[in-house]
C-alpha cells in the first residue's frame, strides 16, 4: 500500500511512518522541510509537484496544522486554524485533481471538539460538541471552532471516488523524545505530577499501537466514513491517570497544583492551560461497534508497557566538545 502523510514530521506522523514502513507499506511524507529519501516539499496551501505523490496512492492521513502547544494568543490561534483549513483544502484539491484517487482520505481532527463534561462519555452519535457549555473560558470555543473548520473542510471537498474520515484523537501516547507521554512522564519522575487543579477532569488517550492499527483498520472498512473518535474505551481522570503512571515508573508522590500554579506553568512553557483542564471524556463507539479490538484498552497495562519501552530507549548521545582554541606561541 502506498501512503501519503501530509504534515507527517510531528510526533504522530513519526508513529505512523515508522509502523507503516516497518510493515512494508511504500511512505511519502509532506513536508515543509524536507532533508531526506521519502519527503517531499510541499507549502500546505498550493498545489504543486508534491500532488503527483497523491495521484495513484492507496490512502491519505492529512496530519498538517501548527501545534496546539503555544499560547493562544490571537495570531496563534488564528494560525493554528489557517493552517488545518488550508491543508486540508489542498489536500482536497490534490485529491479531486488525481487521475487514481486514493480509496481513503484520512483527515486529522481532535477529541477536543467535544465539550467539557464529567457526566457522560462521548461518543460520535450522542457527544455534545462543545463551545456553548457554561463555566469555561469562553476562549475555549476557539479550539472547538478550529476543530470543527478542520472537518467541514473535508466535508466539502469534492472527492466522489475517495472515501473520507475525520479522525477525531485523542493524546496518541508513544515513549518518543517530545510526545505529550514524554511530558507527563518527565513531570512524574520530577515529583510534581499530582492531581491538577483537583485532577477531576478526563483525559483521553490512545496507545500508539492501537492508533496505527485503527488507521488500518478504517483502510480496510469500506463502510465506515465520517468522524470517528480514536480513543482507548476507558478514559479516566487527571488525578488517576497520574497516579497510575506514578506507580509505573516508581515514584511515591506527585504534588499537586492549583489552577493559578498551572497557569503560571503553562505561561512558563509557553502553552495553555485548556490542555490540562479542559475535561475530555471520549469513547470510541464507532470503532467498538465495528469490532476493533484494542490490544491497550486499559491505562495500567499502556503506561507499564510505555515506561519499559522508555527505559529501554538508548540514551541520547553526548554533543561533541569543540577542539580548544589555538594559542600562539
Amino acid at each position: 500500500m502506498k501512503v501519503v502523510l501530509p504534515g507527517g514530521t510531528g510526533q504522530v506522523g513519526t508513529v505512523l511512518e515508522r509502523a507503516l514502513t516497518a510493515a512494508g507499506h511504500e511512505v511519502v511524507v509532506l513536508t515543509r522541510r524536507p532533508r531526506r529519501a521519502g519527503q517531499v516539499l510541499w507549502d500546505g496551501r498550493t498545489l504543486g509537484p508534491w500532488a503527483e505523490a497523491v495521484d495513484g496512492c492507496d490512502l491519505v492521513v492529512n496530519l498538517a496544522g501548527r501545534s496546539v502547544s503555544c499560547r493562544y494568543t490571537p495570531d496563534n490561534l488564528r494560525a493554528m486554524k489557517q493552517s488545518r483549513v488550508e491543508s486540508a483544502r489542498v489536500v482536497g484539491e490534490a485529491v479531486a485533481a488525481a487521475r487514481r484517487p486514493p480509496r481513503l482520505w484520512l483527515q486529522m481532527s481532535t477529541a477536543t471538539v467535544y465539550a467539557h463534561r464529567f457526566d457522560a462519555p462521548h461518543d460520535e452519535a450522542t457527544g455534545v460538541i462543545g463551545g456553548s457549555e457554561p463555566g469555561v473560558p469562553a476562549y475555549w470555543a476557539y479550539s472547538v471552532d478550529i476543530a470543527r473548520a478542520w472537518e467541514r473542510e473535508q466535508e466539502r471537498a469534492a472527492t466522489a471516488h475517495t472515501r473520507k474520515v475525520a479522525l477525531r484523537t485523542a493524546m496518541v501516547m508513544s515513549p518518543d523524545r517530545g510526545g505529550v507521554f514524554d511530558v507527563l512522564l518527565r513531570l512524574a519522575r520530577l515529583g510534581v505530577g499530582g492531581p491538577v487543579a483537583g485532577g477531576a477532569q478526563y483525559v483521553s488517550w490512545i496507545h500508539e499501537q492501537d492508533f496505527v492499527r485503527a488507521v488500518l483498520f478504517l483502510a480496510a472498512r469500506e463502510d465506515i466514513e465520517g468522524p470517528v473518535n480514536l480513543a482507548a474505551p476507558a478514559p479516566l481522570t487527571q488525578r488517576a491517570l497520574m497516579r497510575v503512571l506514578r506507580t509505573a515508573w516508581g515514584v511515591p508522590v506527585g504534588l499537586p497544583a492549583t489552577r493559578w500554579m498551572a497557569q503560571a506553568g503553562a505561561f512558563v512553557l509557553r502553552t495553555d492551560t485548556e490542555l490540562l483542564l479542559k475535561s475530555r471524556r471520549v469513547v470510541p463507539g464507532r470503532l467498538l461497534d465495528a469490532g476493533f479490538a484494542f490490544d491497550h484498552p486499559q491505562w495500567p497495562e499502556a503506561a507499564v508497557d510505555l515506561v519499559r519501552r522508555v527505559r529501554e530507549r538508548p540514551p541520547r548521545r553526548a554533543r561533541p566538545l569543540p577542539p580548544p582554541a589555538r594559542t600562539r606561541a
